[in-house]
């Protein structure tokens, strides 16, 4: 039987869980359900029966942080791969499957959104072992979840009379509520998980089928991509040129080697703010509660805090405060706020993109205060990394070491200070920044200039590859 190789798809943006959940900071890289976050936590789920390294396809802007989050838990990847630009699931696993078969192999590919919760993870790994022969055999295989409610948020797969692994006889739309009641009294519905296995070499198969042009554009993207390390960069012209669309359209709803396992494992694809409420732990009065949370006559809300939140009086309510914005919503009504996320981009405001502490591969800042000429941020380094070598047109800057080793390029000098010593960058010098410790390093530094935008940075080396 062929090997098992996971994919681990985290390319989401994960607006639902706003203001948590940023564009450059999506819900796969939160702590939402556990001390891991959303991908070391479906890359554990299936440590134990992967008999070769994950691929992961992300985003170009989350490369760091899915290798970072990745090389805290050990697992082993060696290769990611990079999407320029946002063109579905069918286009993501095909490119995934042409790069485990790129060395000879055709492997069984377990494809796997990052973001979604597992309670029964024995019985995820089982059903993964049942599926596997059928899988080995040719067929393309579909996890179905065994419904609990007449759910309107998902699509639903129409399974064939019989038990266990059987034929889909249909794949239908997100229904609306009385028709989701009467799949649930029918029976042989269950909720699409957006998880699948099959060899990789039968996926194209029955993907140039149904769609070629999105396997010639992924062919020509993966022959094209540069390899950085354990990155592989899809070319970008070729992959933008590809046709965007779903697995479950391009293949899933015309091939006829479909096959679903109905499972019962504790799943959530943790799409709401009411979803998190749903898989978390809750108390006598239905409140579930993250941080410093004071609730007082007040049930079946949810709340998560990362300064004191308190709660008066109210119920069924989703509160959710971060540094720079506050949402409160009906627990009825979450789902709307992809409209506060649309409105911000609108109006250009940071908020629907950036957290106010900013990660980067070397560390990351937090702006704690903006003017109109200056901005003071919180920069943190990590041991032995190092920012670019780069100069401002339009602002100065002044750094002072909280604590650590700073080890400065200005000009052509090079300085080394500790904590509670400082120096200053005129505009227009080249400089860069570098923690030699072994301990993070931690400064305050204060912008001044005309314009303190982050595109104000003109690079000269960078060790992340970074044009930026």
């Amino acid at each position: 039987m062929a090997k098992i190789q996971p994919v681990l798809l985290s390319g989401g943006s994960g607006t639902r869980l706003w203001p948590l959940s940023r564009e450059t900071y999506p819900k796969q890289f939160l702590p939402l359900a556990g001390d891991d976050t959303m991908v070391q936590a479906t890359w554990r789920r299936v440590e134990a029966i992967a008999e070769l390294a994950p691929i992961v396809v992300a985003n170009e802007e989350h490369r760091f942080l899915v290798a970072e989050q990745l090389r805290q838990i050990g697992a082993p990847v060696p290769a990611i791969l990079l999407e320029p630009v946002g063109r579905n699931t069918a286009p993501a696993i095909a490119a995934a499957a042409l790069q485990a078969m790129a060395g000879g192999a055709d492997p069984l590919l377990l494809v796997l959104p990052s973001d979604h919760v597992v309670r029964d993870v024995p019985g995820f790994q089982r059903a993964v072992r049942d599926a596997s022969a059928a899988a080995d055999a040719g067929a393309l295989v579909t996890f179905g979840i065994v419904p609990d409610a007449p759910e309107t948020g998902f699509g639903y797969i129409h399974a064939e009379a019989g038990d266990g692994l059987r034929n889909v006889s249909r794949f239908v739309e997100k229904p609306d509520a009385a028709t989701a009641q009467s799949y649930l009294d029918a029976g042989g519905y269950y909720w699409n998980s957006g998880m699948f296995l099959f060899r990789a070499s039968r996926y194209l198969e029955e993907l140039a089928r149904f769609r070629a042009d999105i396997v010639e554009a992924t062919r020509a993207a993966h022959a094209a991509a540069r390899h950085d390390g354990d990155f592989v960069r899809l070319d970008k012209d070729a992959f933008a040129a590809c046709p965007s669309d779903s697995i479950d359209y391009a293949v899933f709803e015309k091939t006829d080697h479909a096959m679903v396992l109905p499972v019962d494992i504790g799943w959530n694809d943790v799409g709401s703010w009411s979803a998190l409420w749903d898989v978390a732990e809750r108390d006598a009065d239905g409140n579930a509660h993250h941080g410093d949370v004071i609730a007082v006559d007040s049930r079946n809300s949810y709340a998560y805090a990362q300064r004191l939140v308190a709660l008066v009086g109210v119920d069924d309510i989703v509160v959710v405060e971060t540094d720079d914005a506050v949402l409160v919503a009906r627990k009825d009504r979450v789902q709307e706020v992809k409209q506060v996320v649309a409105q911000l981009k609108k109006e250009q405001r940071s908020q629907a993109v950036l957290h106010r502490e900013v990660h980067r591969p070397w560390g990351s800042y937090d702006s704690v205060d903006n003017g109109g000429r200056h901005q003071v941020k919180r920069i943190k380094v990590k041991p032995g990394a190092s920012l670019s070598l780069q100069m401002h047109h339009h602002r100065a800057e002044h750094w002072i070491v909280v604590s650590g080793t700073a080890k400065v390029t200005r000009g052509e000098e090079t300085l080394l200070l500790s904590e509670n010593e400082s120096t200053y960058i005129p505009l227009g010098v080249k400089h860069r920044l570098e923690n030699p410790g072994k301990v993070p390093l931690e400064l305050i530094e204060v912008q001044s200039g005309s314009y303190l935008g982050e595109d104000d940075i003109v690079r000269f080396e960078d060790v992340y590859g970074r044009s930026q």
